[in-house]
């Protein structure tokens, strides 16, 4: 009887998975490349091809541009990046703000799919060891096929 019940949680707990969750990202795709191109003297037309459309455009004050970017990644880090452009009377970008390199910058990357697979790889790793830990506790060892 406890033979069917060992094996019968093994099979149950053979059936789980980690749950892969999507990287979130919302607002603006701000990348480094792109703001390493931005010079002070472009037309509002060259920041629109090379950056895209501003989230917040003011109707209020049409010499501000605002972009702001949110990236969740699948582990839980997240990084948020507000860039703010100004353009002067005559149309072209005269200041920049929240363009330099963040030193978490890396977070804001998509990560690759070996990455991601190691670090699943790893969190069951720990799991299951932690389970091992519990199942010593009570006198049950369940080792992994």
């Amino acid at each position: 009887m406890r033979l069917v019940f060992f094996l019968a949680c093994a099979c149950a707990l053979a059936g789980c998975q980690i749950i892969y969750k999507l990287p979130t990202r919302q607002g603006n795709v701000i990348e480094q490349k792109q703001l390493d191109q931005l010079q002070t003297g472009m037309t509002r037309e060259q920041v629109l091809f090379l950056m895209g459309t501003p989230l917040a455009a003011s109707p209020f004050r049409e010499d501000r541009w605002d972009y702001v970017g949110y990236y969740k990644s699948p582990r839980g880090r997240e990084a948020k990046r507000v860039v703010t452009l100004y353009f002067d009377e005559a149309g072209t970008l005269a200041r920049m703000e929240g363009i330099e390199r963040q030193a978490d910058d890396s977070a804001i990357e998509d990560p690759d799919l070996k990455t991601v697979l190691r670090e699943e790889e790893r969190d069951a790793n720990e799991e299951e060891r932690e389970a091992s830990e519990d199942n010593r506790e009570t006198g049950v060892i369940l080792t992994p096929e």
